[in-house]
């Protein structure tokens, strides 16, 4: 867990960088959006790698996408977590030592989490970033969950009930980005984040 001593330490190792959460809909492009911002030379970016319950899907590599826990052994680490919530019936969360390492080397620390961890991160974080992706429409993140065919139909259903949950609270967050480009949209993110701190010289400052 986080607190004030983790606090004052990361805001004193963060002061040219930040940690910023990106939430949004499944299959809104929030891992694509990450993924480019990545590979950026002008940000100053890591991403926290996630813990989950869930199974590997075609193309992640444990380690790198996601740390694929059993149930017994998220429980083991739960209490070392920032954030956990429940999402699509599986457990995630987001270990919090590797955050405070990466803050005190002083990177931004970028966490991919459902709005349900966003939110626990702002209490446990205040001066965290919330930025959260939204789609065109629910008609085109349909067609987008279709077109990756990674989801039965009831998964899919289960996808956008959370998709129209998520998207009502995304007010709260402090930022919000509509991917219908992604090349427009990882140049607006870009932007955001040079302006808060996460850019790879301080002559910005």
């Amino acid at each position: 867990m986080w607190n004030e001593r983790d606090e004052a330490q990361a805001g004193t190792a963060a002061t040219a960088g930040r940690l910023v959460v990106i939430s949004g809909p499944s299959g809104s492009g929030k891992s694509t959006l990450v993924r480019r911002l990545l590979a950026r030379p002008e940000l100053r970016l890591t991403v926290s790698v996630s813990a989950t319950t869930r199974s590997p899907r075609p193309g992640e590599v444990p380690g790198r996408d996601y740390l694929f826990l059993t149930q017994e052994e998220f429980a083991r680490i739960r209490q070392d977590l920032l954030e956990s919530a429940v999402v699509h019936g599986a457990l995630y969360g987001t270990p919090a030592e590797p955050v405070r390492r990466a803050l005190a080397q002083g990177l931004c620390v970028v966490l991919v989490i459902d709005v349900q961890g966003g939110f626990q991160v702002r209490e446990q974080v205040p001066d965290a970033l919330l930025v959260f992706i939204q789609v065109p429409s629910l008609e085109v993140l349909e067609t987008r969950l279709r077109v990756r065919g990674t989801d039965d139909e009831a998964t899919i259903a289960r996808r956008l009930t959370a998709a129209r949950r998520e998207i009502a609270l995304a007010d709260h967050y402090d930022i919000q980005v509509i991917n219908d480009n992604l090349d427009r949209a990882v140049e607006e993110l870009a932007s955001i984040l040079i302006q808060n701190g996460c850019g790879a010289s301080k002559s910005h400052d």
